[in-house]
């Protein structure tokens, strides 16, 4: 678990599809795996309040949760989301990450090749969506055993150079590299793939997780809540 996290291209975007019925989890928080949704917490006006993923991410959660050290469990920021909550991403983030990465001078679309490392467009076509509306994306962390998220050197949703999963491994802080080795390695090895750009970002399913596994994306977009809600309200 302790070896470096290689450097890897933001993947283009797979339009190879071969659709799957999958059904939605809704996660709540228990002894392996603590629920906190962001976006509720940070008021965004389209947040989801609940945690849906798709089965096989659930499991994989499961498996990837028994790789932790005793007493570690997982911590979820964010999973599933509306399609109005990309949009709300979308049109506040983008600001932020011109800001950030001073592109006011750039062209349009100089920014969007900046802007889509930190949040994906708002295409709505199911076929090749945002991922975060296909139940296969998933946000986290880890909690150690007294509760406390590890250090892994930026803050959820940051906007730097440092979000980079692979950042620390030119730093000089061994701790948060040590941390963020852990995450990956434990994603990874029950198959998962990463958003390169964010160390939080995991993906199984998705156009992403295609792209990297050179295989088509199982999962289509559900862009609307009340496509999963009303499943868990009968």
């Amino acid at each position: 678990m302790n070896e470096a996290i290689p450097e890897i291209e933001y993947p283009e975007i797979s339009t190879s599809v071969d659709f799957q019925n999958s059904d939605f989890v809704k996660i709540t928080s228990n002894e392996i795996i603590d629920v906190r949704m962001q976006y509720p917490i940070l008021k965004m006006e389209n947040a989801e309040p609940f945690c849906f993923v798709r089965t096989e991410v659930y499991e994989m959660l499961l498996k990837a949760s028994g790789k932790l050290p005793d007493g570690y469990r997982f911590r979820i920021w964010d999973a599933w989301r509306p399609f109005a909550l990309q949009k709300e991403l979308y049109t506040e983030y983008s600001k932020e990450i011109v800001k950030e990465f001073e592109l006011e001078e750039c062209s349009q679309e100089q920014k969007n090749a900046v802007i889509r490392h930190f949040v994906s467009e708002p295409v709505e076509d199911r076929a090749v969506p945002p991922v975060h509306t296909t139940g296969g994306a998933i946000d986290l962390t880890i909690l150690d055993e007294a509760g406390n998220e590890l250090d892994m050197g930026t803050a959820f949703d940051a906007f730097s150079d440092l979000t980079y999963t692979s950042a620390f491994e030119k730093e000089k802080d061994q701790k948060i590299r040590d941390n963020r080795r852990l995450l990956y390695h434990v994603m990874t090895s029950v198959g998962f793939t990463n958003l390169p750009s964010e160390w939080w970002h995991y993906d199984y399913g998705d156009r992403f997780w295609a792209y990297y596994n050179d295989l088509p994306a199982i999962y289509e977009g559900v862009f609307y809540r009340e496509e999963i809600h009303e499943k868990f309200n009968r």
